[in-house]
């Protein structure tokens, strides 16, 4: 019994520090020994060197801005008529615009965007644009608008300085360059003047970020301006002039500055915009002042225009012009909204001791959904933003419905979402509604105060603000029905073909397959991290920690990967390469199992125990030899037995017994009932299969009815990212594997991680039938409200 004492031994070392947990004691032991591929610099381990760019005083190797960051400032004074003309409205302005040179560089000119210009029939945006014959829906109308397409595009009048002489410039597309007088040297300023002209262009039939919507039934606009004026472009240090063409999808890079606005509209027209009014006694009312104020305390929205003040502008049509004067401090853009259709409500939250606006706008077409939810879900929105970033540093936040289904500004976005005419609407409707105002008022934060560069980087606003969108959700309603998030959610896009895939880090106009690319790919690769990789506390802590170092400043991705790690901790340069320079996924699989148990210490146990293990099985042979054979020659003649028909092989010896009774002497009562329970020792051997590295995420399911979760860090692929073998101790027979139990790590193939297998459809398989779920699939029929007014009814 030798070699069953040093067995005794030997587990004494291998169980000490055990940590029991009911009827389940878990334990990793050991990777088992295998072989090990070379360690090249093709390991999935590796550093990110060359992919970021070299830190340096501007940007340091942790993520922070440096000791000599600078951001270039740009102020404007800008004054606006809205031409309300029913079906070809338009808008002349003026601006002055002060440039503060805050780098250490001497520019000779300056750039500006004229995004207007998107619109130019013969502009690089609609030349470039691809399309089938299919897809273009080749008709009459269609023939007539190519024939005859919209005249859109800025009408430049003027740039001058500020005494009003001319200043060359030249336009190149969506670009305009402004040549100075002199050379603006670092740490100088310099002021001039743009005026232009341009129309606006029609949701419905035009498109865009920005529009307006005619209502038939009473010949009326509403508008939502957006890029409505020429705007400075970035100039930083890490691309210069971020001058790149304004092609539609990669938004925006600007520079904050204070903004003065005054906008001329029609007497009964209501305006929203960036910024706070300076101007209310010449254009509210005193009742509209007053309810204004009853806002102030109200705990829910208060109506400031109501449905009936607004019907009653229309039909009343004022024929005289008033001006609304706005101020908005330390912002990077500027968007209003107008018209005289609109309800106004309100309501004052307060965060982290100041008070903030939430306002929403809306035509009485957005009741009942607009009036019940959109304020409720701005103060909501920006409460918890505030929470997992940083505090709202804005005075208003307002969410405006009308042509653009979801589009954000500094403190003002416009969201679709609208009821059917009699009143209902279906449950997508409703989430849908309440999800874009989420999203766009969230992008308060991403990019409008962690004003990253949306031309170059879709990403790093959509991603980022995507991610917080489902936090966001999942604290408005328990079961919200969060279409992008959860892990399980993306895995059909990941396992995808992949000429229909581009990694998330290419420039926002050369990705693939957008929505997945730069909205729901990275924040469900930000889920993963808090909830997988890193933990709440970690994660939150370092997002937090990001938010903050990079408030009212250009970010780069470097800046973000850096200190993401700088702040938790933990080197993620191996998530970084796989989830965003590569479009490989994520599928592990479990590939074999071997089990065996530790044997009782107890001599006479264990002799026992292998006699029942080479024990001769029962053959049929040996079954009719017992009843044909009536007697052998040993039987009938004792004469022929000797020493080992006596001998019991499988009976200890008094030796071993007394080594025992040693051992045992001195065993903890822990250690005992280790040995007398049985430990089980399980071999797993996974394989990595997608190319994504993941921690290992095991679900043990018990004999006895429990489970237990063994969560092993990702650094057990670090000697092989492709094969690892891993062995499990419990004090209970395992009945089945599952790895990946709580669809936490987006694999793409979850028939092959249970042991034993399962023969079923796989969730992937599953979710590719069905991708958004009985909630948002198409609408059949009358929606669920039609139909119970429809019971009621008869």
């Amino acid at each position: 019994m030798k070699n069953g004492y040093m067995r005794l031994i030997g587990m004494k070392t291998l169980v000490k520090g055990l940590l029991i947990g009911g009827l389940t004691a878990l334990a990793s032991v050991h990777t088992i020994a295998q072989t090990t591929p070379e360690l090249t610099d093709q390991s999935r381990f590796r550093q990110l060197g060359q992919e970021l760019p070299t830190p340096n005083t501007y940007r340091s190797a942790s993520g922070a801005p440096g000791h000599e960051y600078w951001q270039q400032r740009a102020d404007y004074d800008i004054s606006v008529t809205l031409n309300d003309d029913d079906l070809n409205p338009s808008v002349d302005g003026v601006e002055t615009i002060t440039y503060y040179n805050n780098s250490p560089d001497e520019l000779r000119y300056v750039w500006l965007q004229l995004d207007q210009n998107i619109f130019k029939p013969n502009g690089i945006a609609n030349l470039t644009n691809t399309s089938t014959i299919e897809e273009a829906g080749m008709s009459v109308d269609q023939a007539l608008k190519r024939k005859n397409p919209w005249a859109g595009g800025y009408t430049i009048k003027a740039v001058t300085d500020v005494a009003g002489k001319g200043l060359p410039y030249t336009i190149n597309e969506t670009m305009m360059r402004v040549d100075l007088p002199m050379p603006l040297k670092s740490k100088g300023t310099y002021s001039f003047k743009v005026s232009w002209y341009n129309l606006i262009n029609e949701g419905k039939k035009q498109g865009g970020r920005g529009a307006y919507e005619h209502f038939d039934e009473d010949n009326n606009n509403l508008y939502e301006m957006a890029q409505w004026f020429p705007r400075m472009c970035v100039y930083d240090d890490v691309w210069g002039w971020q001058h790149k063409q304004y092609l539609g999808r990669g938004e925006f890079a600007l520079e904050f500055g204070n903004y003065r606005v005054k906008i001329n509209v029609p007497a009964d027209h209501i305006v929203g915009a960036t910024g706070e009014l300076q101007n209310s006694a010449a254009v509210l009312t005193a009742t509209q002042i007053s309810r204004l104020r009853t806002a102030e305390t109200a705990k829910h929205p208060l109506k400031i225009v109501s449905e009936d003040d607004a019907l009653e502008a229309i039909k009343t049509k004022a024929k005289g012009r008033k001006t609304w004067e706005f101020y908005a401090k330390n912002v990077r853009d500027f968007a209003w909204a107008s018209s005289r259709r609109f309800i106004w409500d309100a309501m004052r939250i307060n965060v982290a001791g100041k008070p903030v606006w939430a306002m929403s706008y809306y035509p009485k077409e957005g009741n009942p959904l607009w009036g019940k939810y959109s304020t409720e879900v701005v103060a909501h929105t920006i409460k918890v933003y505030s929470r997992y970033s940083i505090n709202y540093n804005y005075p208003v936040a307002i969410s405006v419905h009308g042509p653009i289904g979801g589009m954000e500004y500094p403190m003002i976005c416009f969201n679709g979402g609208r009821p059917l005419k009699d009143g209902t609407y279906s449950e997508r409707t409703k989430y849908g509604m309440i999800s874009v105002i989420i999203h766009e008022v969230g992008h308060n934060f991403f990019p409008m105060i962690i004003s990253s560069d949306e031309r170059q980087w879709s990403w790093m606003d959509e991603g980022l603000n995507t991610f917080m969108q489902y936090l966001t959700e999942q604290e408005w309603q328990r079961d919200y029905p969060s279409q992008r998030g959860e892990p399980y959610k993306i895995a059909a896009y990941m396992k995808s073909d992949k000429a229909g895939q581009a990694p998330i880090m290419v420039n926002s106009e050369s990705a693939i397959n957008f929505g997945n690319n730069a909205y729901g790919k990275p924040a469900t690769g930000l889920n993963i991290l808090r909830e997988t990789i890193l933990g709440r506390k970690l994660f939150d802590y370092a997002f937090k920690e990001y938010c903050r170092r990079w408030a009212f400043k250009h970010p780069a991705p470097a800046d973000f990967f850096r200190t993401m790690e700088d702040a938790s901790g933990t080197d993620l340069d191996w998530f970084w390469r796989a989830w965003f320079y590569t479009t490989n996924h994520v599928d592990i699989a479990i590939t074999g199992v071997k089990h065996t148990q530790l044997g009782s210490p107890d001599p006479a146990k264990a002799m026992a125990a292998k006699k029942a293990d080479e024990q001769e099985p029962v053959t049929l042979s040996s079954q009719r030899n017992l009843q044909d054979i009536k007697a052998t020659v040993v039987e009938e003649n004792p004469d022929m037995k000797d020493f080992y028909n006596s001998y019991d092989q499988y009976k200890p010896s008094a030796e071993e017994v007394e080594k025992y009774q040693k051992a045992l002497a001195v065993m903890k009562p822990e250690e005992k009932a280790l040995y007398e329970n049985g430990l089980h020792f399980y071999q797993l051997n996974f394989e990595n299969r997608g190319g994504v590295m993941m921690p290992i995420i095991l679900r043990m399911e018990f004999a006895n009815g429990k489970d237990s979760v063994a969560r092993i860090p990702v650094e057990v692929w670090r000697l092989n990212d492709k094969t690892i073998s891993k062995v499990f101790m419990t004090d209970q027979p395992v009945q089945q594997f599952t790895l990946d139990p709580y669809l936490e790590t987006a694999d793409v193939d979850t028939d092959n991680n249970f042991y034993p297998a399962k023969n079923k459809a796989s969730r992937f398989q599953l979710f590719k039938e069905a991708p958004q779920g009985p909630r948002f699939g198409p609408q059949q029929g009358p929606n669920p409200m039609q139909r119970e007014r429809q019971k009621t009814s008869k």
